[in-house]
Order: structure tokens, then C-alpha cells, then sequence
């Protein structure tokens, strides 16, 4: 077996591959590229999805890597296992529809048994139970024991629907003294002495929806063997932290404690954690990742406490991580990977120093309070911390609830999630309701605050941070996962106004992201912009890189030129009586107020919208300038009624259609807009309409949507686009004669079930000798409306009589109505006592007047009890 450094069998095994017509590719970042399924990259082939699913073509159809990955599922398993980890390295080697099983299985026996020298009869493999293809070709290999081979169920990668295929595991041998005795000990055991170190994955078939595998036209192969788990067996040490690429940290930490590695299991556990920890830490944030209570940033956050909590175990109360990041940059040094290490080592150790900072100022006394709950709990033969107070922890102390979770655990207790999720969403929903004050602009202090000149600047891409403040109070710095109103010293941000919003972007700073929502004027005319801070920490006086939304700014901008366009249209097809009443602009659309005392008929509106489109088709310039206002009445610029302006104005002109005074963003060229569609218009109050438009992308996109709705009801109808309404219009004559018919059947079934019913009326004596009619039974109807109508008829065939009918709906519902005729009430009947009696036989209630009325219930198998009852009120009002 030969002896290699974790540098040497990285190398190693890169130009094994490059050997063989691989093109080796750096690691890409833990950040996934274009790729929101993904949190952080946990895999080889993670960065080359596109290429396996043929989205994207490869830059060639052999690749090899050596992945960064973070994965933190099991990581409560880091230091207690040989092999856990959150960070580790995955050496791969890919193919695009190139090579296959006959290369990819002979490839890695070849660098296994020669390039590491490996022993040839501690090898063994798994494969999938059905893939002989795979057994063939291990049988093949020079000095394999073909006895060394398992089959095993789960040797099959796929996920849901797509590509997928089997796999086959290799594993080395460690000896009878790394096992775990037992007679069943073999591939696949929980134990140390069987160590898998790299699986081929065979990606052959095409999963269906309905569950079918279909050979695959170009098969790729996908592997992975772990650098560190690899190490470990060639450096001949019992688990991948005594490797040299976790080792040297286990050292630092041991040093900085005063503990000695190996002489307390629990102690090597803490010792174990703040190594994988630490680098992990390390390398997360070298590839762009901040501290924050969301995504990334909170995993990176959890690391980063769980190892300040390990060390305050180990007994290290001050500051220690930053020396980690020194022992990390030396593991990683002269790797072509990892160069920006070293240039960003004290960037490193900033970010992670302010966060232990924070940290370790709440640790001990939120760690005091969970103490004497965990106490109480214990005494009270409780096993469950109340979830509320979990959220205290980590609202309060900077507790991650995963870090509460494990010390219970330690403890023999769980947490109530359940009502720290709820804790959690209240907060939300109190934080979202408040959102509005963080960025109040009545901030007194403010005032007093000589924030100097601050500047609109177009071409601003940094800044320096004037001012921060949060609920009304000015604040030096602010942190993750707050609200905020800032204002820098310089900014190309739009403020809202003129009915536009307010543009949208980022600021960026060495140790903090924020994401600008809006942008916002004081009663100065300072611009400050509306913050939520995302990862990290911002200060006062931090210089900031400045982003903005570059898509949403150009699509209000569209919106803000087209409402112009629209303006001017509108006052030569509707009249000179339309002026702005107001008007907002976003990116999405444009709304538009204007006075008219009439709605502008369809005509209009088409001949308005014509108009602006011609002109966008026109291409002509977007023409501002800053003048004098009353040179710029001069030439006729329209301004909005009601608003004051200064002096000095601007004035956006597209030549010979539109001329206004404006402060708003526009396009430098109509032809920009791309496409105008008005979507709506309506009134809004008395003599004032509203217009509502969209243009660009949004136009593009609703344009491909009336296509698709088109090309649907086309294919529906098997009929062409062209000659739809024709075939519409046959459709809805038919239609309107289906329904004549049908109603006329109707009103014929009616008849015949009056009828029937008719034929089954009962009669009653007065106590004057007179005779009463009464008719009751069920109708077949599908509504209350239908039921009184079908009563209608059935009363108006009698001259001296009640009716009581009864409907099922398909609710299960119960419906009554009870009608009497002219007579009937002039012998003192009412229908209104005799639903209620009814209805209160179904469960339900109802009434009404003397000759109409109306019930529910809701327990049909009770009717005839109903009608029982109605017949007895009956009796009584006639007796």
C-alpha cells in the first residue's frame, strides 16, 4: 500500500484521469450555480446536473474533479463516527455519453490496486442484484477474487422520474480487529471494518412517470470516491480526523485547551467537531457565504456556534476559532483549488471572529438558563423543553434550534418543535406588520446628524454607509435578519415618487449582504433606501458595493414612458378633457388615472392602444432636459395637476407626441418599450377612469399566453385559429337550442311529476265542513329556486289547498317549501307554521308568511316524520 499525503492522492488521482482524456475542471463553489433545488453543493456531480440531464453541453465528454462538498443531515454524527463529516472532498470522474461500465469499473481497479497500491484481496464490491453486465466485467479485472461480490437491493441511484441506473460500491478490508465480531460481518455492516470507498454509478435508464425503465440512448457514468476516507486508508489511521487534512486542527484545539487527543472519548468527540467544523467554516465563507438566520448562512451559522459551544466543553473561554483558520489555510496550502484561501485568510478570520464575538457574549447565560429548565424538567419527571422557551434561546441567545435539540438530547430530552415553529411564526408575522416602522423617517436624531452631502448618482457602484436605523432609532450597526433604513454617502437608486416605485437592488460589504426592497425620499430630499439585512453585519461608515436590478429598472422604466405615450394618445383619440388624475409605475405595470366623465369604449381604447405602438415603432429618441418652468410651459409640457414644482424642472420629450415634466425613469429610445397592451379599464370614482397597461417582457409573455390559449380551444375544436369565432358562434346557437329543448322537457316532467303528486292529494275537514287539499312529497330539483317554482305549480293546480314539497341536493342538504293558495289562507292556514313543524323534524329550522314558505335541515332520512308533523300542524290550524 503506498503512502500518500491527502495533496498527493488528490493530485494523484486528477492526472490518473486526465490519462485517461479526461479534462480536469477546479472545484466548482459550495454556492449552486443557477440551481435553486439546491442549498449548498453536497456532491461531485452536483455542478454538472445540466450536463447529465442534456440541458447543457459539456465542454467535454470526459471531466474529472475534486468537489468541495458540505452536507449537514447527520451532523450530529460529527466526532461520534470515523467517518462523519460536514465538510468533505469527492473525487470524480464523469462521463457525458462517452465511455461506459467497460472503462469506468477497469479505470478504478487500475487506480486502486496500482496507482495506491492497494492489496487486490481486500477489495471488494457491490452491485445491483440484476446488473450481470457489471459482474462480468469485475470478474475480468487482473487479481480479483470473484468471490468478493455482493449483490445488493439498494445498489440503484435515482430519484423520482429522469435518468438513473445501478451503481456499484467499492470497499476495502480494514480487518477482522476494526469489526465488529459478529458472524454476520460483512459488506454493508454498520461497523469500521468494511470501508466504502467509491461508487460507480451507471446512469442507463430513463424512469417514466408510470414507473418504466427505458434504456437510455446516451448512458453517462457519475463517481465518487471520498478523499479523506481514502486517506485514511492509505495513511493507515483508524478514522479520516487523523488524517493530515483534518489532523493538524485537532492539534491546534488540542494545544489551545490543554486536552490531549485520545485520552477521553467524550473530549475527542469535542476535539473531532471543531476540526470538521472549523474547516468547514473556513472553506464556506472562502466561497462567498455569511453568517445569517436563513439558507446557507444560518448552516454556516450552526457550524460556526456548535464549535464555539465544543470549545467552551473543552474549557477554552476565549476566542480560538481564528486560529483555526490559520491551522486550515496550512493544511490547503500550494492546492491550485484552494489559492483564494490564503488571499482571503484574514477576510476568514474577520467574519468568523465578529461572530464569535456575538456568540460567546449570550453562550454561558443562555446555557445557564437551559441548565435550570433542563433541571426542572428532570424533576418533574417531564421529558419535553417548552417550545416557547426554545425560541427564547434563540431569539435571545443565538441559540440554532438544532444546538438546543442536541444538549436535550445529551440529556435524555427532545424539544417542542411543534411550538417553537409556532414562537417562530408569530414572530415573523409581528416582524412583517412592523416592517414599515423599520424604515420610518421620523428619526429625531436624524436631524441632528450632519450627514454631509449626499449625492444622486447615476454611475455610483459604491458607497460609503451615512446612517442606519431600525424602529425609529439611529444605530451604529445592524445584523441579519433585520429591518432597516439606510442612507450612503452617494447612490444610483431611484427614490419613489412621480407615481414610480422606488428601484430595487443590493448592498454589499466585506462582512455583510443587504437587499434594498425600495428606495425612499426624507422631507429633504435625502434619499435613503429600505433594508433587509440577509447575512452578515453592516456598520455605519462600511463601504458598500452597489447593485441594482438592472431587469426591474429597465422594466419601469418602459412603464414610465409608455404611461406618457398613453397620456398623449388618450388626449388626441378621447379629447383634450383628459388630464392625469394619477398614476403608478412598477415594474410589472403601469396604472394610469385620468379625468373623463364617460368610459372610453372599446373602439377607443383599441385606437389608443394602435397609436402608442406606432409610435414605439417609430424608434425616436427619448429627449430630457433641466430647464427653466416657465420656458418649459413654453413648449407645452404637461404637468400633473395639483403638484408643485420648483424653478428648474425636468422635461421628458418624445418628439412631435409627447412632452411632460417628469423626474421619473424613462428609456433613452420608445422603441425600447418593446410592446404596449392596455388589460383593463374602469372608473374609480365619478368622472375619473383608470387605465391599466403592461409592456416589454410582460406584454411579450401575455402575447404568448392568448397564443397558447388560442392554439388550446383550436385543437379542442378542430378548428383553425382563424376560423374560430365562426365556429364559436355555431357552437353557442346550438347550445341556446339544446337548452329551448331541454326546458321544454323540463317544463313537460314537471307537468307529469304535478301531477303524480296531484293524484296522491289527501283531504282534510274544516271544522265548518269544508274541504282542504294538502299535497306533499319530493321533488326532483337542484335547487331552492327550482323547488319553489315546481311548488308554484303544483298550488296554482289547486282551488282550496296547501303544498309541502321536499328536496335532497347533492350536499345531502335538506330543502322545504310550503305553499298555500288565496282560500286556503282565508281559512286561517299558515304555510309558515307548517314548514317550521316540519323542518324541526329534519334538524333544521325555517318559515315564513301565511301563503309562502321556506326551510333546511339536514337529516333526509327524517322526512316522512316531516310530513307527519306538517299534516298534524295542519289539522290543528283547521281544527
Amino acid at each position: 500500500m503506498k503512502q500518500m499525503t491527502g495533496a498527493q492522492l488528490r493530485e494523484a488521482y486528477l492526472k490518473f484521469f486526465e490519462s485517461k482524456g479526461h479534462l480536469r475542471l477546479t472545484s466548482a463553489s459550495l454556492i449552486p450555480e443557477n440551481d435553486p433545488t439546491l442549498l449548498m453543493i453536497g456532491a461531485g456531480m452536483a455542478p454538472f446536473k445540466a450536463f447529465f440531464t442534456g440541458k447543457m453541453k459539456p465542454p467535454r465528454t470526459r471531466i474529472t474533479t475534486c468537489q468541495r462538498c458540505v452536507r449537514t443531515g447527520d451532523i450530529e454524527n460529527v466526532g461520534r463516527t470515523a467517518r462523519h463529516q460536514t465538510y468533505f472532498e469527492m473525487l470524480g470522474n464523469f462521463s457525458f455519453g462517452d465511455y461506459f461500465k467497460s472503462d469506468a469499473i477497469p479505470w478504478a481497479w487500475e487506480f486502486l490496486t496500482e496507482v495506491c497500491e492497494l492489496p487486490k484481496d481486500k477489495l471488494w464490491v457491490s452491485i445491483y442484484p440484476k446488473d450481470d453486465e457489471a459482474e462480468a466485467i469485475w470478474k475480468s479485472q487482473p487479481g480479483f477474487d470473484s468471490t468478493h461480490i455482493v449483490r445488493m437491493d439498494d445498489n440503484f441511484w435515482e430519484i423520482g422520474p429522469g435518468p438513473c441506473g445501478p451503481d456499484s460500491e467499492i470497499y476495502i478490508d480494514l480487518g477482522e480487529e476494526r469489526g465488529c465480531g459478529k458472524p454476520t460481518c460483512g459488506v454493508g455492516c454498520d461497523c469500521d471494518r468494511f470501508l466504502e470507498i467509491w461508487n460507480l454509478v451507471f446512469t442507463q435508464f430513463d424512469r417514466t412517470e408510470s414507473g418504466e425503465y427505458n434504456p437510455l440512448a446516451h448512458k453517462n457514468i457519475d463517481t465518487g470516491c471520498g478523499l479523506e476516507r481514502l486517506a485514511s486508508v492509505l495513511q493507515n489511521v483508524k478514522s479520516n480526523f487523523e488524517t493530515d487534512l483534518l489532523y493538524p486542527i485537532i492539534e491546534y484545539a488540542s494545544k489551545n485547551s490543554g486536552v490531549e487527543f485520545g485520552k477521553d472519548e467524550s473530549k475527542d468527540i469535542s476535539l473531532k467537531v471543531i476540526a470538521d467544523h472549523a474547516r468547514s467554516m473556513t472553506i464556506m465563507i472562502m466561497d462567498g457565504i455569511l453568517p445569517s438566520n436563513d439558507g446557507r448562512g444560518y448552516v454556516l451559522r450552526r457550524i460556526l456556534r456548535r464549535a464555539i459551544r465544543h470549545g467552551r466543553m473543552l474549557g477554552i473561554q476565549q476566542k480560538f476559532l481564528e486560529g483555526a483558520v490559520d491551522a486550515v489555510c496550512r493544511i490547503y496550502s500550494g492546492v491550485p483549488d484552494f489559492e483564494a484561501l490564503e488571499q482571503k485568510r484574514e477576510y476568514i478570520k474577520k467574519v468568523i471572529g465578529l461572530e464569535e464575538e456575538r456568540f460567546a457574549t449570550t453562550l454561558a447565560q443562555g446555557t445557564e438558563i437551559l441548565n435550570q429548565h433542563i433541571d426542572e424538567i428532570k424533576s418533574s419527571n417531564q421529558k419535553v423543553l417548552d417550545g416557547e422557551i426554545g425560541f427564547k434561546l434563540y431569539d435571545t441567545f443565538g441559540f440554532p434550534w438544532e444546538l438546543t435539540d442536541e444538549i436535550l438530547h445529551e440529556n435524555g430530552l427532545e424539544l417542542d418543535k411543534a411550538g417553537f415553529d409556532k414562537a417562530m411564526n408569530s414572530q415573523r408575522d409581528r416582524a412583517r406588520k412592523a416592517r414599515s416602522a423599520n424604515a420610518r423617517v421620523d428619526v429625531p436624531d436624524l436631524r441632528d446628524r450632519n450627514l454631509g452631502e449626499v449625492v444622486s448618482n447615476p454611475q455610483a457602484t459604491t458607497a460609503k454607509v451615512l446612517a442606519i436605523w431600525m424602529d425609529g432609532k439611529l444605530v451604529d450597526e445592524i445584523d441579519d435578519g433585520k429591518d432597516a433604513g439606510i442612507i450612503i454617502d452617494q447612490t444610483p437608486f431611484y427614490a419613489e415618487g412621480g407615481g414610480q416605485v422606488g428601484d430595487e437592488g443590493s448592498f454589499t460589504s466585506e462582512f455583510g449582504r443587504v437587499s434594498i426592497s425600495n428606495a425612499k425620499k426624507l422631507p429633504d430630499g435625502t434619499i435613503y433606501h429600505v433594508a433587509h439585512i440577509d447575512e452578515g453585519i453592516l456598520k455605519v461608515g462600511d463601504i458598500v458595493e452597489i447593485k441594482i436590478d438592472r431587469d426591474k429598472k429597465m422594466s419601469s422604466a418602459r412603464n414610465h414612458t409608455a404611461t406618457h405615450l398613453l397620456q398623449a394618445a388618450l388626449r388626441k383619440v378621447v379629447g383634450d378633457q383628459v388630464h392625469q388624475a394619477g398614476s403608478l409605475v412598477t415594474p410589472e405595470r403601469l396604472r394610469f388615472d385620468f379625468s373623463n366623465f364617460e368610459p372610453v369604449s372599446t373602439q377607443q381604447l383599441a385606437d389608443v392602444e394602435e397609436l402608442v405602438n406606432n409610435e414605439i415603432l417609430k424608434g425616436e429618441d427619448v429627449e430630457i432636459e433641466h430647464m427653466n418652468i416657465n420656458e418649459a410651459k413654453k413648449l407645452g409640457a404637461m404637468a400633473l395637476f395639483g403638484e408643485k414644482y420648483g424653478e428648474r424642472v425636468r422635461v421628458v420629450t418624445v418628439p412631435g407626441f409627447s412632452c411632460e415634466l417628469c423626474g421619473g425613469s424613462h428609456v433613452s429610445n420608445v422603441g425600447q418599450i418593446g410592446r404596449f397592451k392596455i388589460v383593463s379599464e374602469t372608473g374609480i370614482a365619478a368622472g375619473v377612469r383608470r387605465i391599466e397597461a403592461i409592456t416589454g417582457r410582460a406584454a411579450l409573455e401575455d402575447a404568448n399566453h392568448q397564443r397558447e390559449i388560442l392554439e388550446k380551444v383550436s385543437t379542442q375544436l378542430k378548428s383553425r385559429v382563424e376560423d374560430l369565432p365562426a365556429q364559436i358562434d355555431k357552437i353557442l346557437t346550438e347550445d341556446r337550442e339544446m337548452k329551448r329543448q331541454l326546458k321544454e322537457v323540463e317544463a313537460i316532467r314537471e307537468k307529469a311529476d304535478a301531477q303524480k303528486l296531484l293524484m296522491a292529494a289527501q283531504e282534510f275537514e274544516t271544522s265548518s265542513g269544508e274541504k282542504i287539499q294538502f299535497v306533499a312529497g319530493k321533488a326532483n330539483v337542484k335547487s331552492i329556486d327550482e323547488l319553489r317554482s315546481f311548488a308554484d305549480l303544483v298550488c296554482g293546480n289547486l282551488t282550496n289547498g296547501v303544498v309541502l314539497l321536499s328536496a335532497i341536493f347533492e350536499d345531502g342538504k335538506v330543502a322545504l317549501v310550503s305553499k298555500a293558495d288565496k282560500n286556503a289562507v282565508a281559512k286561517k292556514i299558515h304555510a309558515g307554521k307548517i314548514v317550521q313543524a316540519a323542518a324541526k323534524s329534519i334538524g333544521g329550522n325555517g318559515g315564513g308568511r301565511p301563503d309562502m314558505a321556506q326551510a333546511g335541515g339536514k337529516d333526509p332520512e327524517k322526512l316522512p316524520q316531516a310530513f307527519e308533523a306538517a299534516v298534524q300542524t295542519l289539522r290543528e290550524q283547521i281544527s
